[in-house]
C-alpha cells in the first residue's frame, strides 16, 4: 500500500505493564478512495490519488467536482494526495483503501 491520509483526532493515553503512562495521538486514517491512477507514459512515474473526506457541493470548484464524478465519488474529497507506485502495485480508481487493508 502506497500511504493512507488521515486527520489526527486527539490525543490520549495508555499504561503498559509497570503502570507507566505512555503518551499516544488518536488518527482517523482512511477510508481513501482512489481518484486516478497515472501510468508512466503521461507524467514519467506511476502513482495513485488518493482522497480523505468530502467537501460541501458549494465549496468545491466545478473541476472538483467533476474529477470525482469521473472516479465515481459523490462528493468532492477534501484532501487529495499522490502516492508513488513500486513496480507490481496495481489500483483502480473507485477502489478504497482502509487501515485493514
Amino acid at each position: 500500500m502506497p500511504g493512507l491520509i488521515g486527520k489526527k483526532i486527539g490525543m490520549t493515553r495508555i499504561f503498559d505493564d509497570q503502570g507507566v503512562q505512555i503518551p499516544v495521538t488518536v488518527l482517523e486514517a482512511g477510508p481513501c478512495p482512489v481518484v486516478q491512477v497515472t501510468q508512466q507514459e503521461g507524467n514519467g512515474h506511476r502513482a495513485v490519488q488518493l482522497g480523505f473526506g468530502a467537501q460541501k457541493a458549494k465549496r468545491a470548484t466545478r473541476a472538483e467536482v467533476g474529477h470525482a464524478t469521473k472516479a465515481g465519488l459523490e462528493a468532492a474529497p477534501r484532501i487529495l494526495r499522490e502516492f508513488r507506485l513500486i513496480d507490481g502495485e496495481q489500483y483502480e480508481v473507485g477502489q478504497s483503501l482502509t487501515v485493514e487493508q
